[in-house]
Order: structure tokens, then C-alpha cells, then sequence
């Protein structure tokens, strides 16, 4: 639009400009043209002449008045009125009026009755005729046309009681020459003044031109304009459509009915959009459907307790759930675009399980597969159940592995098994004991009497050591009831730090002294004061038993608070535990004491998880750490 404007604009400018060129020239010439040498040479003759010969008619009426004068002076005062009337008509003078010294009219001759000047002579006339001089000149009359001729002169009488009389004599110039003469003075007139207003006539025409010229460009602008508009609208219309659809818009542009190219361009390029658009909504809604299963498929995998694992046909990561990386407590946005071996100073654990992934990948071919294979965890081992399969092609093609943590389910059936055999134990076991032991007792009482001192006493030992044996088989049959037995709660409110306190009042006289570092302020917590107290008695006697043969033994107890979990642990410096015991401590018989039944920790992890807690064993640099966790009534509500 604009080239279009500057072009038509540019066609107008330039005709435009060649006119107002010629026009100023031809216009400055034509005003000069006016004011000629000759013509002011003619006009100012002219006025000369008609000048002359109003000045020779004024020196004849004046002459005339003189002589009339001298010959007034002549006569007697009483003859004057008389003779007045005979010298104007000698004279052929039309008016004629005397006055005396004080301008009081004495006498009048005319042929009508004060028709010409009716005023009497000013002062200043009166003065300058008592001074002997004359008045003569050309003047017009009020209420009449054309140029009358003025003439007054002193009339000297000879009485000495008189002073100077005045004549006044009023004759018309004749009324061609008084035209003529009132023709050219107008016309000199009217030239001096045009030839004064010369150079503001050019401006003015200058002007005017250049107004007309710029009126006349504005004009052929606005058309221009207005022509360009129409002419490149539907180019505009593209324009704006091109940018539309270069930002995303594929709505419809309005129509151009035209019949021309730029119809049928606009018209194509409508179709274009309208199949854009279409293309981009059928994309749109499967992108949208595609997001919507990826957020299905996402919210499904991060709430799966299974580990979930997915890698392409390289065996580069692609897809984790939470759940995974919980399992095997590792890091996986830093095994992303490569397979779970590489990176360097990587746990041999990962190593290990990504090896036993491939290779059982490789055994199976197209098959799935399911095998339980351990890890070593960054705590404890762990037992996976790892399933895996291989991905179709119309999917990418690629692995899926899928695991679950079976340590505590296995843990679980093992403590089952475990209760079972307790209760079988203590059910086939506890009953013979008492007729083992009261025979014993009967055959010491019976034959003790009986025998010399060598079998009595060889009797005695023999008796007491059944006894002493049905005993232990006892406390055996004893502690395995205790252990299948499902300890039933008596929860109530209480504080940790006074539970504390109240047991390690019984082991002021210990042989190894007890340093307790209990936490103030300690939430209140939900449990059975019992059995916490045989929780705290069997962690205490399993730190006194470690600490047994060292040289300087320490046991510290310390209380605090924990992410919402009251914290008990106990620190010992004795030999620690073995590692391969490690994954079984809670299992009964396991325990690396000479004496006991191996049920200690296996009774307290029991308890602590029906009071919902949880346990934690690691080796320290010298000795052992227990740390059990409960969770606090302030946790609990919130």
C-alpha cells in the first residue's frame, strides 16, 4: 500500500510541480508587466496636465478677482452692492459674495442664491486676506459634484472708517475637465498604491499557489491512499492470514469475491487452512490422548508397591516408579540414555542385579521369566521376586522388568514357622516334663534310704541332674511359648524418659556403669509399659553380655525424637555383630552368645511391631548400635 501510494503520489508530484513552476514565473512576469515605465510616465503626465490646467483656470478666476477688487476700491462703498452684480457678469464669474473684515456678509451675486458655498470664510482666510495676501483654490462642495474653483481677495477701501473688505468669487471647473481630471488622479492613485503593494501582490499570488498546489497534492494523496487501500486489501488480508497461521492460528480468513488471481489465491488459501486446522485437531486430540494414558500409565506405575523398570532394545533406561528406586535405594536420573552398569564408582549391587537382569534376558529368549535373586541393599539384604519380558515392536520394542521386596514376607512366613514350631514345642515337650521331673524327685526320696552313702550319692546326681535338666527344658519350653504367644496390648499414654528412668534404676549396681542422654521434652506415645519394659531389659542385657570381656566397657542409652518417631538406642563398645548374622537376627536360635535361646531379639522385634515401630542394627566402628522407633501421638494426629 505504501509503494502504491508514493508511486501515485510521485505521478501527481511531479505535473504538479512543472505547473506551479511555470505558473509563478508567468505570474511574477504579468505583475511586473503592470508596472511599466511608460504607463507611469503617461499617468503622471497625464495628472500634470490636468494639474496645469486647473492651476491656469485658478490664476485667471484670481486675476479676475484682483481686477474686480481694484475696481471695487475704485467706487464709493454705497456702490458696491450695485456694481457687484455688473463686474461678475463682465467677469463671467458665477458666484461672487463681499464681506467685511469680520466676515459678515455685505453683499451677494450669483445665479442661484447661495448655492455653492454657504459657510463664510474661516478665520484663518480672514487673516491672511487682512495681510494683503490672496486665497485661490480647487475644492469640492458638500452635497454637490464636481470641482469649483475658490478664489477671495482683500478689496481695499479709501474711507479710513472702513477696514478691508473680502471677495469671494466661486466659479465650477467645466465638468469634462473636472472628470477627466478626477479620473486620472483616481487612476494614479489606485496605481501608486498597486505599485506600492507590489511585492506583497506577489506573495499573495505566491501563496495562493502554493496552497492550491499542496490542496491539490493532499488531495491526489488521499485518492491515492484510498485507490491503494482497495488495490491491496486482499494482499493485506493474505498478509495478515500468512501471520496467523505462522503463529498457530488456522481459523478461517474472510473471503475476497473477486474473480481475479488474488480470488483464487484467497480462496486456496482458505482450503490450505481449513485442511491445517483439521490436521492439527486430529493431532491435537490423539497428543491429548496420548498425554492422557502417559498420566494414567504414570499415576498407575507411582503408586504400585512393584519396583518397575523399562529399557529399549539397548538396555538403556527409559522408564522408574518410585516404588523401584525405593527398593534398591538408588539414584536413577543418573542411569538415564545408559544401562543400570554404567557410570563410574557404581555400587557393585546394581552391578550384580543389572547382570543377573541380562543374563537371564538372554537364557529366556521370548519368554518370561521369574526368579528370586538377592541384593545387597545399602542396610540389609534385601530378596527380590524379579519378573521379566520383552516388549513387542509395535511398542518400541525393548524390556520390562518388574520386582517386589519379598525380605519381609519371607521374614514373615519365617517367623510363622517359627510360632508354629513354638507351640508344637511347647505343647509335645511341656507335658512329659512334670512326670520326668516328680519321678526323679520319688526314686531320690524312695531309694536314697536304701542304699550306702556311694549310691546315694551317685542317686542324688543323678536325680538332680534330670531335675536340673527338666528345668532348663522349662525355661526353653517356657520362652517358646512366650515367643508364639501374640502379646496382647494394654496401650495407654506415657513418656518414654520416665520409663527409662524408672528401668535403669535396677542396674544402678551393674557392673558396667549405664550413660543415659535422655532428650527433654519428649512427645507422649501410645504403649504397653510392660512389655517396653521387657524391651528395655533385653536390649540391656544383650549390651551388658557384648560388653562382658572388654577392658573398659561402655553402654550409652539415648532418647530423642526422630521425623515424628520417638527414638530409644542403645550403644555398646563390645565385639559387634558377626556380618553374616547380620540379615538373621531376629530369627530364634540365632545369637552369638554361649548360652541362651537365641529368642531375645526375635521377642523384642515382635513387640515393637505390634506397637507399629520399627528396629535398626548396624555395626559401629567399635561395638553395636539397636535404635528402636515408635511413632508419637503428636504424628499420629497430624
Amino acid at each position: 500500500t505504501l509503494r502504491l501510494v508514493m508511486l501515485f503520489a510521485l505521478m501527481a508530484v511531479l505535473p504538479g510541480l512543472l505547473v506551479y513552476g511555470v505558473s509563478v514565473q508567468f505570474l511574477t512576469k504579468s505583475i511586473e508587466s503592470w508596472f511599466d515605465v511608460r504607463v507611469d510616465n503617461a499617468l503622471e503626465g497625464g495628472l500634470s496636465l490636468g494639474r496645469s490646467a486647473l492651476d491656469n483656470l485658478l490664476r485667471d478666476l484670481t486675476k479676475k478677482g484682483e481686477t474686480m477688487a481694484l475696481m471695487l476700491s475704485d467706487q464709493p462703498e454705497s456702490a458696491h452692492i450695485t456694481y457687484l452684480n455688473t463686474l461678475r457678469e463682465q467677469a463671467g464669474v458665477q458666484e461672487v459674495t463681499l464681506y467685511n473684515a469680520r466676515g459678515a456678509m455685505l453683499a451677494f451675486s450669483g445665479n442661484e442664491r447661495a448655492s455653492l458655498l454657504n459657510d463664510r470664510p474661516t478665520p484663518s482666510i480672514l487673516r491672511q486676506v487682512r495681510q494683503q495676501k490672496t486665497f485661490a483654490a480647487i475644492e469640492t462642495i458638500q452635497g454637490k459634484k464636481g470641482l469649483y474653483l475658490h478664489v477671495i481677495v482683500p478689496v481695499n477701501v479709501l474711507t479710513l472708517r472702513e477696514d478691508v473688505r473680502v471677495l469671494q468669487l466661486v466659479q465650477p471647473v467645466p465638468s469634462q475637465l473636472a472628470q477627466d481630471a478626477e479620473t486620472v488622479q483616481e487612476i494614479y492613485r489606485d496605481y501608486q498604491e498597486l505599485s506600492l503593494s507590489r511585492l506583497g501582490l506577489k506573495r499573495i499570488y505566491g501563496l495562493t499557489l502554493t496552497v492550491t498546489l499542496l490542496l491539490s497534492l493532499l488531495s491526489a494523496i488521499a485518492l491515492a491512499f484510498l485507490i491503494s487501500a482497495r488495490l491491496s486489501a486482499p494482499l493485506g488480508i493474505l498478509a495478515k492470514g500468512t501471520r496467523a497461521v505462522a503463529s498457530g492460528d488456522f481459523s478461517e480468513m474472510p473471503e475476497v469475491r473477486a474473480r481475479d488471481e488474488l480470488g483464487i489465491l484467497m480462496q486456496s488459501f482458505n482450503s490450505m487452512t481449513r485442511q491445517l486446522a483439521d490436521a492439527r485437531a486430529v493431532v491435537e486430540f490423539n497428543q491429548q490422548q496420548m498425554e492422557t494414558a502417559k498420566v494414567y500409565l504414570e499415576s498407575i506405575l507411582a503408586h504400585l508397591s512393584s519396583g518397575v523398570l523399562a529399557f529399549d532394545d539397548k538396555f538403556a533406561l527409559r522408564t522408574v516408579n518410585p516404588a523401584a528406586a525405593q527398593i534398591l535405594g538408588v539414584d536413577f536420573p543418573s542411569f538415564r540414555r545408559c544401562g543400570l552398569s554404567c557410570g563410574e564408582g557404581q555400587e557393585p549391587a546394581i552391578s550384580g542385579f543389572a547382570d543377573e537382569i541380562s543374563q537371564q534376558f538372554q537364557e529366556s529368549s521370548d519368554k518370561e521369566w521369574q526368579r528370586q535373586i538377592e541384593f545387597a541393599g545399602k542396610t540389609h539384604k534385601q530378596v527380590l521376586l524379579v519378573r521379566g519380558t520383552r516388549l513387542p515392536a509395535a511398542v518400541g520394542s525393548g524390556y520390562i522388568v518388574v520386582f517386589d521386596d519379598i525380605t519381609h514376607l519371607l521374614q514373615a512366613q519365617r517367623d510363622a514357622a517359627w510360632g508354629e514350631v513354638a507351640r508344637r514345642l511347647a505343647h509335645e515337650i511341656k507335658n512329659p516334663l512334670t512326670p520326668i521331673q516328680l519321678s526323679a524327685e520319688r526314686l531320690e526320696h524312695k531309694l536314697a534310704e536304701k542304699l550306702d552313702n556311694a549310691d546315694a550319692d551317685m542317686l542324688r546326681r543323678a536325680t538332680g541332674t534330670i531335675v536340673n535338666q527338666v528345668a532348663a527344658l522349662k525355661n526353653m519350653v517356657d520362652a517358646f511359648s512366650e515367643y508364639a504367644r501374640t502379646p496382647k496390648l494394654n496401650l495407654q499414654k506415657l513418656k518414654l524418659n520416665d520409663l527409662v528412668q524408672e528401668v535403669l534404676g535396677l542396674y544402678e549396681n551393674s557392673a558396667c556403669r549405664i550413660k543415659a542422654e535422655l532428650a527433654p521434652e519428649m512427645p507422649e506415645m501410645m504403649g504397653d509399659m510392660t512389655l517396653l519394659r521387657q524391651i528395655i531389659h533385653n536390649l540391656l542385657r544383650n549390651a551388658q553380655d557384648a560388653v562382658a570381656e572388654t577392658v573398659q566397657p561402655e553402654i550409652a542409652l539415648q532418647t530423642g525424637v526422630e521425623d515424628g518417631w520417638v527414638r530409644l538406642s542403645i550403644h555398646d563398645n563390645g565385639g559387634g555383630f558377626p556380618e553374616h548374622l547380620m540379615p538373621r537376627l531376629f530369627e530364634p536360635y540365632v545369637t552369638t552368645k554361649s548360652k541362651g535361646t537365641g529368642l531375645g531379639l526375635a521377642i523384642v522385634k515382635k513387640i515393637v511391631e505390634e506397637h507399629n515401630g520399627k528396629m535398626q542394627i548396624e555395626n559401629l566402628p567399635a561395638g553395636a548400635s539397636v535404635a528402636v522407633l515408635f511413632p508419637s501421638l503428636e504424628a499420629h494426629h497430624g
